[in-house]
């Protein structure tokens, strides 16, 4: 997928959100995020389309010193589903020259990083408030796949958020991730000093393998489902796999 297709998603995600809770009671749980309602979820997730925005129209070339900004967030929960589509619109705008140059905390130092960030943060999200309200999620398989690789390439920068991350450490062990949907093959490895895709890990035996379509390795990976839900098939070094599992969570 080009930066242009993930501007394009965002979109349609936010909007696919919308839709699902706008006539739903805000105070309703959210499984997939322990502890928050859907308003809790609507209001994270136009906060960080609002927040991402800010950094892109600054182009920023530092990490910011602060998360502030102005969220014109609704006194009423019941309006947080417009507020949210709104939120997308702004974003829109800020979506022109992508492949400038920007800090940004994984791997792409530019402007692109932060749209395909964006888009996943929506697209996690408007899974988890459908499957807060008994609905069947659909995701694009080569979303679902652009997703997986975009997780698996990041990581290894998340240690500021996501500490587990640290102990993610082996003596050359690796883990084979696969889609069983379509094309989409990708190998992690553990080295002593850290971790990340291997990119000529095409045909390498891997110490563990899971297998799955592409949108169940992209709930697996964001801890969604485990590795033990149907249509999931895993194989090799299971407490390779415990470990991973157990420190990777984002």
């Amino acid at each position: 997928m080009t930066p242009h297709d993930h501007g394009t998603a965002v979109a349609a995600e936010t909007a696919r959100f919308v839709a699902a809770v706008q006539q739903a009671d805000p105070s309703l749980p959210v499984p997939g995020c322990p502890g928050w309602t859907l308003a809790d979820l609507v209001r994270h997730a136009g906060s960080v389309q609002r927040w991402f925005t800010v950094l892109l129209r600054q182009r920023i070339q530092e990490p910011p010193r602060s998360r502030d900004v102005d969220l014109w967030l609704p006194e009423r929960p019941e309006d947080y589903p417009a507020w949210l589509a709104e939120s997308a619109e702004l974003a829109a705008y800020a979506f022109t020259d992508l492949d400038a140059p920007m800090w940004a905390w994984g791997a792409d130092q530019h402007a692109r990083f932060w749209v395909r960030r964006m888009l996943f943060e929506t697209l996690v999200h408007r899974v988890d408030a459908e499957l807060a309200l008994g609905l069947t999620p659909v995701v694009d398989p080569a979303l679902a796949a652009d997703g997986v690789a975009e997780f698996l390439t990041n990581l290894p920068f998340a240690a500021l958020f996501a500490p587990g991350t640290a102990e993610l450490r082996g003596a050359d062990r690796t883990i084979r991730f696969g889609r069983t949907d379509g094309e989409g093959d990708w190998l992690v490895r553990l080295r002593p000093d850290g971790f990340g895709l291997d990119p000529d890990g095409a045909g390498a035996t891997a110490d563990a393998t899971v297998r799955a379509t592409a949108a169940d390795l992209l709930f697996l990976l964001y801890g969604r489902i485990d590795r033990t839900a149907d249509g999931v098939e895993v194989s090799g070094d299971d407490e390779l796999l415990t470990h991973w599992f157990a420190h990777s969570a984002f």
